[in-house]
């Protein structure tokens, strides 16, 4: 199929984002319990509902595309290596700050083609803010029903960086990596709302350097690829999906600009 446009998936993709998004919304207004998975992470009635209607959703829309969510049971390899093209979804990213009612939570979609997020929605129910982009025709963000501003990631210039660290994972590596830069500024934040904050222009970097799994990062990625940053690990190669393991590489997150960001890591015997 040499006329394949992900363009045309958007509009769509949106809307589903946004119907798990309500539904994400009725459980966080009232009590709900907290269950544990294998890997001892958080699980909540809001993951399963919101990973119900996005599969349903994408399934209905695109019968001839698999979904890889993360509330479902993973295909083997074997199965997966013969994917050209997939959906790829967390339905509830930041299940802890969804936990901790700080807002700081998201929903994912992307649409992977040939191992590369070709089509990513971000969206963020309590403010009702959705960062959306399809590849090589840039990026954008609509808070509710308010106009559609397109976003772009900005070029460091010197002086002291603003820099975005995870909420719930930073670790000794980070904070080594925070000394290294020396004067900076911090913004603490949750979920896939870090790599956005570097799409919008509001932060220059986000070093990740810590696991994550491919779903929680493709959606974003396609956004700040599309703003004009980076998703790369640490020898620079931008981040690819549909691996064997699931489990991403650690990744550097910057805006426009070729400053060196990789010379503040610290040394990795």
């Amino acid at each position: 199929m040499t006329d394949f446009n992900p363009h045309e998936y958007l509009e769509a993709v949106r809307e589903i984002a946004h119907a798990a998004g309500r539904r994400i919304l009725d459980v966080y207004e009232r009590d709900f319990e907290v269950e544990q998975k294998d890997d001892r992470s958080p699980l909540t009635e809001a993951d399963r509902v919101a990973h119900e209607i996005i599969t349903q959703q994408l399934q209905r829309l695109t019968p001839e595309i698999p979904v890889l969510s993360e509330e479902s049971a993973t295909a083997s390899y074997e199965q997966r290596a013969g994917w050209k093209r997939f959906w790829l979804v967390d339905p509830l990213d930041g299940t802890k700050e969804f936990i901790n009612r700080n807002g700081e939570f998201t929903v994912n979609i992307a649409l992977i083609d040939g191992q590369r997020p070709v089509l990513g929605v971000v969206y963020v129910p309590v403010p009702a803010l959705t960062y959306f982009a399809c590849a090589g025709q840039g990026a954008s963000k609509q808070k509710g029903e308010c106009a559609i501003e397109a976003i772009h990631a900005r070029r460091y210039a010197g002086g002291k960086p603003m820099i975005v660290a995870s909420r719930s994972h930073a670790g000794p590596e980070t904070e080594a990596f925070l000394k290294n830069i020396g004067a900076h500024d911090v913004v603490s934040m949750g979920s896939a709302l870090k790599l956005c904050l570097v799409a919008q222009g509001t932060a220059d970097v986000y070093p990740r350097l810590g696991p994550t799994m491919e779903w929680d990062t493709a959606a974003a990625q396609c956004v700040v690829e599309a703003a004009g940053g980076r998703v790369t690990d640490l020898n620079r190669r931008p981040l690819v999906y549909n691996k064997p393991s699931l489990l991403n590489p650690w990744f550097m997150v910057s805006g426009a600009g070729d400053h060196d960001w990789y010379q503040y890591l610290p040394a990795r015997e």
